[in-house]
């Protein structure tokens, strides 16, 4: 389980969402071949998120890239024919349109989600190199991408500490964080 994308978890489900992590989605043999990997195990997305209110289902890379230079814009406006790398439902057309698709078939066809679910791509990041922060913020805009920043993700985590009292790390790091009293 990767923290980061849990944090997140939590921040989606408090805005509304019904979040599944580390979602895995069953490919047909003719998917893995048109993938050119017809031995390809069970692909994962980081994050799937569906609001019902805004009949939106959300496909999330979340990377978080602390203690690095961060994400880089030119890694995310690379393009192939087949998915590779880390940015593979940002980078490969043809990758987003098999997971899409079968995502959507597969939430709704045991009713998770209705028919006619609005999707949309989207990247959550934790650390992004500073000199590409706007580049990247730009790139997801133009996609039509849903994004959250870096700062969009400090100021969602510290605003948990406003919440009652939850038994969830997330909230209680939030409440130590924002904790004013000195420590003695």
């Amino acid at each position: 389980m990767d923290y980061f994308e849990s944090i997140c978890k939590t921040l989606l489900e408090k805005e509304g969402y019904w979040v599944k992590q580390s979602y895995k989605i069953e490919l047909t043999r003719e998917d893995k071949i048109q993938l050119n990997s017809p031995s390809l195990p069970r692909l994962e997305i980081d994050l799937i998120a569906f609001n019902y209110e805004k009949n939106e289902l959300l496909f999330l890379e979340v990377k978080s890239f602390f203690d690095s230079a961060g994400v880089m814009l030119r890694d995310l406006q690379e393009t192939h024919l087949y998915p590779k790398g880390r940015y593979k439902l940002v980078t490969c057309q043809k990758y987003r349109e098999i997971v899409e698709r079968q995502i959507k078939k597969e939430l709704s066809d045991v009713g998770l989600v209705p028919k006619n679910i609005q999707t949309k791509f989207g990247l959550i990041f934790g650390n992004v190199r500073t000199k590409d922060a706007s580049g990247i913020e730009d790139f997801c805009t133009e996609k039509e991408w849903f994004y959250w920043s870096p700062k969009n993700v400090q100021e969602k985590v510290l605003n948990l500490a406003s919440n009652k009292y939850e038994n969830d790390p997330c909230v209680i790091t939030a409440k130590i964080l924002k904790n004013k009293r000195p420590v003695k």
